[in-house]
């Protein structure tokens, strides 16, 4: 019995020394205090970035040299004639290209940007002013032309967008031979979209988007801009002419988003030369001014 009590006494002591003891375990650690000070408080500093040593040929690319366009180059692109370029930036308020802008050329069809003007604002059904613009139909722009004045529609529009180098032609009969430069052509065209009434805008902007790949006269009509610029939504207004002396072969219209470039080819070609082989000419000059189109 005494054993027995002995057991028991033992398991009590020691219940009572795991009460009584807390068991060790690992405390905060101990931040001592630092002594107060009258001066400021130190700051700690972070980490600095590691400095690296440029290297002789430096990983990042080199800005890209600016964008231009050989005037020469363009001229060389139309043996044995005469082309005139005017590329206008509706974004940067600018000509970024600009080639015997102001040189005179037989209108051809150009002329037509006018006379749907002018017709417009006689109150000339908009249908009417589309199927001329977007078929290039020499019928209408006559009937237009000799209802509204012939000549004189010309001299009105000339003296209101400031046309410089724009004439009526010597016979009051050939609309088509109207003069006109590349630095008119491109006037026209910030007039229509800057100025004009959203009526005449529309109508004359969806007519030159809408654009046909020929021409009432069976012409092919995506020379220049069209052929050019790939997958740029483009507005155009095409003109030739045959054969007072040369081949004439225009390429004018918006290209890019939200019409932001105006693009002017104007050309005189040797008779010489057939359509397609000065059309194919025309396109080549479009496609040397891509440089100049921040949206390629």
């Amino acid at each position: 019995m005494s054993g027995v009590f002995l057991l028991v006494g033992l398991c009590l002591g020691a219940i009572l020394a795991m009460v009584l003891i807390p068991p060790s375990r690992p405390g905060p650690v101990a931040v001592a205090e630092a002594a107060p000070s009258t001066t400021a408080p130190a700051v700690e500093a972070e980490p600095e970035d590691p400095v690296v040593s440029p290297t002789p040929s430096s990983s990042a690319a080199p800005d890209p040299p600016p964008k231009s366009v050989d005037s020469q180059a363009l001229a060389d692109l139309v043996p044995g004639g005469q082309v005139s370029v005017v590329v206008y930036d509706r974004t940067a308020k600018k000509n970024t290209v600009s080639l015997k802008a102001d040189r005179s050329y037989t209108s051809a069809s150009l002329v037509k940007l006018l006379i749907a003007l002018e017709a417009l604002q006689a109150g000339t059904p908009p249908s009417t002013v589309q199927r001329m613009l977007s078929v290039s139909d020499d019928d209408i722009a006559s009937r237009l032309w000799t209802a509204l004045g012939g000549p004189l529609i010309v001299t009105r529009w000339a003296n209101k967008i400031g046309l410089a180098g724009t004439r009526p032609p010597e016979d009051p009969g050939r609309w088509g031979d109207t003069r006109i430069t590349a630095a008119d052509v491109v006037k026209i065209y910030r007039y229509l979209l800057d100025q004009a009434g959203a009526g005449p805008r529309t109508t004359i902007m969806r007519a030159l988007s809408g654009a046909t790949e020929n021409g009432s006269d069976g012409v092919r009509q995506y020379f220049g801009i069209p052929d050019a610029v790939g997958s740029l939504p483009w507005s155009i207004k095409q003109g030739w002419a045959c054969c007072r002396g040369s081949r004439i072969l225009h390429s004018s219209g918006a290209v890019g988003e939200d019409d932001r470039y105006l693009v002017v080819v104007l050309s005189s070609q040797p008779l010489s030369t057939t359509y397609a082989s000065a059309g194919r000419r025309v396109t080549e000059v479009v496609k040397a001014l891509l440089p100049a189109i921040d949206d390629m």
